[in-house]
């Protein structure tokens, strides 16, 4: 058997089914589309789901993909052994209703034999107990010996997920031989042990199961087959595991370079190499799909995996930031089958060094954290750190679990992690708490997933403002109508209409279809699977039939300012990367008639200066007056050009290439001006962050920016017109006013101080001596905080060393304080812990400094009982 590379493999597979007649189609993307069930595309199915389910008639009745894929649910296993891993790539076969049963097991048996070159007394497949065709196949028409051919219960041999399409499958097991084996004398195909290796697995869709494990026979039956690129490279190149076969190898010997450690030698050491080498794979392929370091869903695993590859390479002994070193390395060993990785090869580097860079400090601040709380456990005379407080450092922090194991092993103190666990628990459920149940698609079920999948829709709104079109499809919320009359709210669907729906960042269109004197009021326009566009609104007047010929009208003026909105935001993207630099990217837009909205990708706040660049480089290309034009061209041609894709769009083979003169080219769906003078101007009126790395601008043209300037003009008038002065003197007049109340309050403080000082009187007769240590205890009216510190000072100088408590009622509530001098500091006085002593008798809480403390309260009966105490309270410091 020939040994063949990873890349290799991939290739012939895809090639061997274009052969059969399939379609070779790219990986989808990692972040699901349309299927709200899943956090990230789990198999090579996955992408799929529409074609299998109906929603969505499919390309071709045959299809072969290598589908990159992750898997999260046993993170905290990977690397622990060899098998685990959480980024692979799963081979596949598959049929919508085309070939069933004999043609997917005849290929499968001629792919691994004679393309791939695998021995056939090694191969042993596997069938359901009951299916009788799969097993004659293998038998009668492959040749296979029965005593070869396994059969196996539901658990093993048969797919399905409650309700729904399901069947028996066919696993095709290579026995990898005595060394890969426990031993056992009936050790065989199904042992739990590592000689026979599950490679190749063929799902046969031909029953419907009603929920209650009721099976009928489908109409259209289907194949769905998957092989891990990684386990079949394992056995064509007689390695030991995913992490030994040549691609992710090569990664794996980077990591031991820059570790100086050498695979194979510790089993400690092992497990934190193959963490690396594992985990920066996944981040790179699922920042090079626009996904994006955060708290939550899919960018917390991104996230959870970066940091986890930072902590493993510190237990390995790499000093300093090394991620982007082993990005480059997937990069440059994947990029042939996957381009998008060469792509986005400078922003995956940012992303991926920003990340590290904060982990690096999370780790830091985390070891201060825990010191803290080391010292508190010491207090208590505990060896245990609490659940709370370890999830705590986990949850807030980011501080891993086994990371606190083992600093507190080493110093013989240990962690309650069964109490780690409730608290995960509780987290976890109280985001169980707000899932929803779904249907198979993860998405509420809807009356729109009852129409035929064979209707369609086509957008002619690039062209036509109006068009005259045919309703092929009427809903309510609940149901498929023959027709709506005047008050019912629905969806029309028609051949063609000139309605852009809500994709792409841009809002939809509004307007009216109308037939006769009926009208029927489009408050939204919604794209659905299958190249369905919705009309959702109500009938104004009238009604509405299916098979009407209708007119379909936009708001003109809204498509304009909408139009001009959306050819700001590309304008805006350039002038972005002319500013910041060509890391940014895209993460997502809004426009509307009002106002544009755009996210992009950056790691720190524009500055004034930066901001102001952009501005003046946009208006500069609106008074161009730049021409807008339009061209639909193959997108391996777009990608020559440099047109600029959005990240994690889904693009087909033709896309619509926008340029506006010399300055801007990108691929883009939506609705644009003829030419960039239309936008008259361009002002940015706020700049935040959105999301880690991902920062958010917000802006003006036309017509809104004019509405905005007459609301400020209106402002302004109003402020001038209240401090009687022109705009034009406002400034001025502010200074001047200022000035004004800055003196003024200077007056107010200097009465204040004279008037509470005043108040308190002589107190030279309250002085009072506790075991050496003189103290004053005394109370003034209406006196603030700032009050009472300047009393504090004096009366500090009055009677040279000691402690001084005053309390203040001021509006129904109590101000408390207390100083206490170096001298008396030294004979034990504390007025922080002072002040905690006494201040929940004024109904309050507070502390401080051993120097000063202060504390408010809401129960002025109690200041009496607090002074009082505050004698008491030094007594027991001083003695």
């Amino acid at each position: 058997m020939k040994k063949r590379g990873v890349n290799e493999l991939r290739q012939l597979f895809l090639d061997y089914f274009e052969t059969k007649g399939h379609l070779k189609m790219k990986s989808f993307s990692l972040v699901p589309h349309n299927d709200k069930s899943l956090l990230l595309i789990n198999s090579g199915m996955a992408p799929l789901k529409p074609y299998f389910t109906g929603q969505e008639i499919p390309p071709s009745k045959r299809v072969a993909t290598c589908q990159k894929c992750i898997r999260t649910g046993d993170i905290e296993n990977v690397g622990k052994t060899a098998r685990h891993g959480t980024f692979f790539e799963m081979l596949g076969n598959f049929s919508f209703g085309d070939y069933f049963k004999k043609e997917s097991l005849e290929w499968t048996w001629e792919f691994l034999t004679e393309v791939v070159g695998l021995d056939a007394d090694r191969l042993y497949p596997s069938v359901y107990l009951e299916d009788d065709e799969a097993w004659e196949i293998w038998n009668k028409d492959i040749g296979i010996a029965p005593e070869r051919i396994f059969r196996f219960g539901k658990e093993d041999n048969f797919w399905e997920h409650g309700a729904g399409p399901c069947g028996p499958c066919s696993e095709v097991y290579y026995d990898r031989g005595e060394k890969f084996g426990c031993g056992k004398e009936d050790c065989t195909v199904g042992c739990d042990c590592d000689r026979y290796m599950e490679i190749w697995n063929n799902v046969f869709t031909q029953f419907n199961n009603d929920g209650n494990n009721n099976y009928t026979e489908l109409e259209q039956k289907n194949i769905d087959t998957g092989m891990g690129l990684e386990r079949l490279a394992c056995v064509v190149q007689e390695v030991d595991s995913m992490f030994d076969v040549d691609t992710i190898k090569a990664l794996r010997e980077a990591v031991c370079q820059l570790a100086k450690k050498e695979y194979g030698v510790d089993d400690d050491t092992d497990v934190s190499i193959r963490v690396v080498t594992d985990h920066i794979r996944s981040v790179s392929f699922m920042i090079s799909d626009g996904i994006m370091p955060s708290n939550e869903g899919r960018g917390y695993v991104l996230r959870r995996l970066l940091r986890r590859a930072c902590r493993h390479g510190r237990l390995l002994g790499i000093e300093g930031e090394f991620l982007v070193g082993l990005a480059r390395d997937v990069i440059d060993g994947s990029k042939d089958g996957y381009p998008e990785l060469d792509e986005k090869r400078e922003f995956i580097f940012k992303v991926v060094a920003k990340e590290e860079e904060q982990f690096n400090k999370t780790i830091d601040k985390g070891l201060v954290i825990l010191s803290e709380m080391e010292k508190q456990m010491e207090e208590r005379k505990e060896k245990i750190l609490s659940g709370e407080d370890a999830f705590r450092l986990y949850d807030t922090y980011g501080f891993p679990i086994d990371l606190t194991i083992e600093i507190l092993e080493e110093k013989n103190l240990g962690v309650d992690e069964a109490g780690f666990k409730v608290a995960m628990e509780k987290q976890k459920e109280l985001a169980r708490g707000s899932w929803k149940t779904t249907n198979y698609m993860g998405a509420d079920a809807t009356v729109y997933e009852e129409i035929d999948p064979a209707v369609t829709s086509e957008f002619v709104g690039y062209d036509h403002e109006e068009f005259e079109s045919k309703i092929t499809v009427l809903t309510t919320a609940t149901e498929i109508v023959e027709g709506v009359a005047e008050g019912d709210r629905g969806t029309i669907f028609v051949d063609q209409t000139p309605f852009y729906a809500t994709s792409g960042g841009q809002e939809a269109d509004r307007g009216i279809i109308a037939v006769g004197d009926s009208i029927f009021v489009v408050e939204d326009v919604v794209k659905l699977l299958g190249g369905k566009i919705g009309h959702i609104g109500y009938v104004k007047q009238g009604m509405f039939k299916t098979g009407d010929q209708v007119l379909l009208t936009i708001d003109r003026e809204r498509r304009n300012c909408t139009a001009r909105n959306h050819s700001a935001t590309h304008l805006l993207h350039k002038a972005l990367k002319m500013v910041l630099g060509n890391h940014v990217e895209q993460a997502g837009s809004f426009v509307d008639s009002e106002r544009l909205r755009f996210d992009f990708t950056h790691f720190s706040a524009l500055t004034a200066e930066e901001i102001k660049k952009v501005e003046k480089i946009v208006n500069k290309e609106i008074m161009a007056d730049l021409p807008v034009t339009v061209r639909n061209m193959p997108i391996e041609e777009a990608r020559k050009t440099g047109a600029a894709a959005l990240f994690g769009e889904k693009y087909g083979d033709v896309v619509r290439v926008v340029t506006m003169g010399d300055f801007s080219i990108e691929l883009c769906g939506g609705t644009h001006v003829k030419n960039t003078g239309s936008l008259m101007a361009f002002k940015i009126i706020s700049e935040t962050s959105v999301a880690a790395g991902v920062r958010r601008i917000e802006a003006l043209t036309s017509a809104g920016l004019f509405d905005y300037f007459d609301a400020l003009e209106a402002r302004l008038n109003g402020i001038a017109a209240s401090a009687k002065t022109t705009p034009d003197k406002l400034g001025d007049k502010v200074s001047a006013l200022m000035k004004e109340n800055k003196g003024l309050h200077s007056e107010i403080e200097s009465l204040k101080s004279q008037m509470a000082k005043e108040a308190m009187g002589d107190v030279s007769n309250q002085i009072e001596d506790i075991n050496g240590v003189k103290i004053i205890t005394t109370q003034v009216e209406q006196v603030d905080m700032n009050g009472l510190r300047d009393l504090g000072d004096q009366l500090k100088n009055k009677i040279g060393e000691g402690v001084i408590v005053i309390a203040s009622k001021a509006d129904g509530r109590v101000n408390l304080l207390a100083m206490a001098t170096e001298e008396a500091m030294k004979k034990g006085a504390h007025a922080g812990n002072l002040i905690k002593e006494i201040a929940g008798l004024v109904g309050g809480g507070g502390g401080g400094r051993p120097n000063m403390a202060q504390a408010g309260g809401k129960n002025p009966e109690g200041i009496d009982g607090a002074l009082e105490k505050a004698k008491e309270v030094l007594s027991s410091q001083t003695a």
